[in-house]
């Protein structure tokens, strides 16, 4: 242990009591590695503060002592972005024993949440509000309110409710020095310069610490209906996406998924089945929900556009879930696709968006090139077509060696692929993030603009440098000598 992480350590203990600091090897190890197993770094303790009291005594503390800190949730990040440095230099900064749901409110449709509830757990007490926290994804029963904020995650409902980032409507935060930044009143107004809450939306942890957030909450659904669809195309699946938002608001998911991929889902994942009949090139997951149990039932509301839609040719089968099991059998074969992907083989994954009219085209003909550049791998995408962000996939030829090729062929794959989203105008991260994983290829295809006013800002308000070292932020390169 570096002497200097020992004083402080000793001064947290000291300050906060016994439970502020975890030392156990055993119990650090598991926060030591990322949740896909692709970084592993080390940390002499992990600080553990109760409260924002707390929180604002360790950066105090650390700010002074210019030792790093990594902010740490439920380490559900996909890019490496809650792993602290492999050189031991950096303490994990822990945020789970703040967990409290501090309010629910549902007249002004608002929740006070803290970094460290589960959002599985936040959406259980504001439901049994009658409210709904309309943000969903695979790792909710892991994944921090904290984390969420910090990484603007998105999830399958944002062509409605928008990511992270349209959800938040107010934020407590400590800020690297230790001060205690008091935005957690949802302002439909506040025009006092910089939004300091939007600012640390997205940051990563690198230029402070979300301690809590004021959540926008919408009423419970009254009812729900999933579809799925099989079509020709992703542009004829974008075609029957217009028409529905045209015709409805009510639709919260509209998720794409390629025959091949539905197809190793059936392979590799139990009890699972096509919901139609027959090998369609593409197929639709559609979710709409209603609040208002008056309304036209969003089960009539499908029945009526898909029928229409299948009299017109534009779609070529179609099945509207006969109850809540059906419907979540057909989430579960989008949900496991990932799941059936690493059963597959060695892949490699890239989480980027394109404006939306132009994803159709990017799915197809960037598989293609993909494919046409690397002989024998197969590219594939799907996810949220709606919002124009899909996961696409790049698979090793067939009995390849997992190790040599992740080695030698899959670090030129990803510049290959991000190079194409960047010509089509569109960004190499999603809604996984930066992290470390894509920080280097951040910093190749940013502009100058950009890249200095990330420096800037991290520099502004973190002179020290103590968040979260080697995410998001590229560092600025070393003065030449004399």
């Amino acid at each position: 242990m570096i002497p200097a992480q020992a004083k402080l350590i000793a001064a947290i203990r000291g300050a906060l009591g016994p439970k502020s600091v975890i030392s156990d090897p055993h119990d650090i190890a598991p926060w030591l590695v990322d949740w896909r197993g692709r970084y592993h770094g080390q940390s002499a303790a992990i600080l553990a503060p109760a409260d924002t009291a707390g929180v604002a005594t360790i950066l105090r503390l650390a700010n002074a002592a210019s030792i790093p800190l990594v902010p740490q949730g439920g380490n559900t990040s996909m890019v490496g972005g809650a792993t602290p440095p492999a050189n031991g230099s950096a303490l994990i900064l822990s945020l789970r024993r703040m967990n409290q749901v501090r309010r629910v409110d549902p007249d002004a449709n608002l929740a006070i949440a803290e970094a460290g509830v589960i959002l599985a757990d936040l959406q259980s007490a504001v439901e049994a509000a009658g409210r709904r926290f309309p943000l969903t994804l695979g790792a909710r029963g892991s994944a921090t309110i904290g984390g969420l904020a910090s990484t603007n995650a998105g999830g399958t409902q944002v062509l409605r409710f928008g990511t992270m980032r349209a959800l938040v409507a107010g934020i407590e935060a400590v800020l690297p020095d230790g001060s205690v930044h008091d935005g957690l009143a949802a302002l439909k107004k506040d025009n006092r310069g910089y939004d300091l809450n939007q600012l640390l939306v997205g940051a990563e942890g690198t230029l402070g610490v979300i301690t809590a957030v004021t959540l926008r909450l919408v009423p419970s659904i009254a009812a729900r209906a999933v579809a799925w669809v099989g079509v020709d195309s992703p542009q004829v699946a974008l075609a029957l996406l217009r028409r529905l938002e045209t015709a409805t608001d009510t639709v919260e998911s509209f998720e794409i998924v390629p025959q091949i991929l539905l197809g190793r889902v059936l392979a590799h994942i139990p009890d699972t089945r096509s919901p139609i009949a027959g090998k369609h090139p593409w197929h639709v997951l559609i979710e709409a929900d209603s609040s208002d149990a008056a309304a036209e039932a969003p089960s009539l509301l499908l029945e009526r556009l898909l029928g229409s839609a299948l009299s017109d040719g534009l779609v070529a089968d179609a099945v509207i879930a006969a109850s809540e099991a059906q419907a979540d059998a057909f989430w579960r074969l989008r949900d496991s696709i990932s799941e059936a992907e690493r059963a597959s083989g060695p892949a490699v994954q890239h989480d980027i968006s394109v404006p939306v009219d132009a994803m159709p085209d990017f799915m197809t003909r960037g598989a293609a090139a993909v494919e046409a550049r690397f002989a024998g791998t197969h590219a594939s995408a799907f996810g949220h077509l709606g919002d124009g962000n899909v996961h696409f996939h790049v698979r090793a030829p067939t009995n390849a060696d997992a190790k040599s090729w992740y080695a030698d062929e899959a670090p030129q794959i990803t510049p290959f692929v991000n190079d194409l989203v960047v010509a089509a105008g569109g960004s190499i991260s999603a809604e996984h993030g930066i992290g470390q994983m894509k920080l280097g290829e951040l910093e190749r295809l940013s502009s100058p603009a950009r890249i200095a006013a990330l420096r800037g800002i991290k520099s502004g308000l973190d002179p020290h440098h103590i968040m979260n070292p080697g995410k998001l932020v590229p560092l600025a390169p070393a003065p030449a000598a004399p």
